[in-house]
C-alpha cells in the first residue's frame, strides 16, 4: 500500500507541475488560448486546446451562436429538423458573410453551429494565409458537396450514423481563388506543386480545429473532398485526421 500511495503522490505532483509549467508557458507567450480553462474567442489565433473546446459547442447553441456573434459572423438560424432515426438537428445556422466574408458554392450552406464556428476561424487561420503564402491571392469561394444529409456511415443500410446526419459535417470538393484560380481535391491533391501543398496545408490546419479530418490519403472514398466535422465524443475527446 505505501508503494501505491508513493506512486499516486508522485502522479499528482506531476500533474500539479506540468499544469503550473502549461499556464507559466502560456502567460509568458501571451497566448491565454493555450490554457484548456481559457474561454473560447474565435477571434484569437488557433491554441492548443481550440479544437476541443469547438467540439464541445456541440451541446451548447446559445454559446456558440453567442461567439459568432462576439467574432462578427453572420448568420441566419435555422429552424430544427427531424429525420428518420437519429437524422436531424436544432442547431443548425446558415452563414451570411460577415467582415471577413468568404463564399460557400454552391450559395445557402447550413451546418450546425460548431462546424460553423470551425469553418470561420478555418478561413481566418489557416485557409486564408495558406492561400496568400502559396499564390499571393486570396480565396474567393469554397466549393462544398453539402453538410447535412440523413444517412449512414458511406451510405450504408446498417451501422453508425454519418456526422451528415445531424449537419456536423461538411465536405469541401476545392476553392476558388480572386485571381481566377481554381484548386479542386480531385485534381490537385497528388499533383505535388503549389496547388497540393496548399490542400495538404489546409487539412493539416483543419486538424486542429475538427474533431474529425479525413482526405484522400484515407481512402478511395474521400478522393474528390475533404471531410471535415465536429463528431461529439464525449470526455474521450479523441480526434482524427487522415
Amino acid at each position: 500500500m505505501r508503494a501505491v500511495r508513493r506512486i499516486l503522490g508522485w502522479l499528482v505532483g506531476l500533474a500539479v507541475f506540468a499544469t503550473l509549467a502549461l499556464m507559466l508557458w502560456a502567460v509568458t507567450r501571451g497566448r491565454p488560448q493555450d490554457l484548456p480553462w481559457a474561454p473560447l474567442d474565435l477571434g484569437q489565433p488557433i491554441g492548443m486546446f481550440t479544437g476541443r473546446k469547438l467540439a464541445a459547442l456541440t451541446s451548447d447553441f446559445p454559446q456558440c451562436r453567442a461567439l459568432l456573434d462576439r467574432a462578427g459572423v453572420r448568420y441566419a438560424v435555422l429552424p430544427p429538423r427531424k429525420g428518420e432515426g437519429q437524422c436531424g438537428y436544432s442547431d443548425g445556422v446558415r452563414l451570411t458573410g460577415g467582415a471577413r466574408k468568404i463564399a460557400f458554392v454552391p450559395p445557402g450552406l447550413g451546418v450546425a453551429c460548431p462546424v460553423a464556428a470551425a469553418l470561420s476561424m478555418w478561413e481566418w487561420n489557416i485557409v486564408q494565409p495558406a492561400a496568400e503564402r502559396h499564390f499571393g491571392a486570396r480565396v474567393a469561394s469554397i466549393d462544398h458537396f453539402g453538410s447535412y444529409s440523413c444517412r449512414r456511415i458511406y451510405g450504408r443500410d446498417a451501422g453508425n450514423w454519418s456526422e451528415h446526419s445531424t449537419a456536423d459535417a461538411i465536405d469541401i470538393a476545392g476553392f476558388r481563388l480572386t485571381d481566377g484560380t481554381r484548386i479542386t481535391v480531385v485534381r490537385d491533391w497528388r499533383r505535388g506543386d503549389a496547388k497540393s501543398a496548399f490542400l495538404r496545408e489546409v487539412r493539416d490546419g483543419a486538424c486542429t480545429l475538427f474533431a474529425t479530418t479525413l482526405s484522400p490519403d484515407y481512402n478511395a472514398a474521400h478522393a474528390d473532398h475533404l471531410h471535415l466535422d465536429q463528431a461529439d465524443r464525449g470526455s474521450m475527446g479523441w480526434r482524427a485526421c487522415r
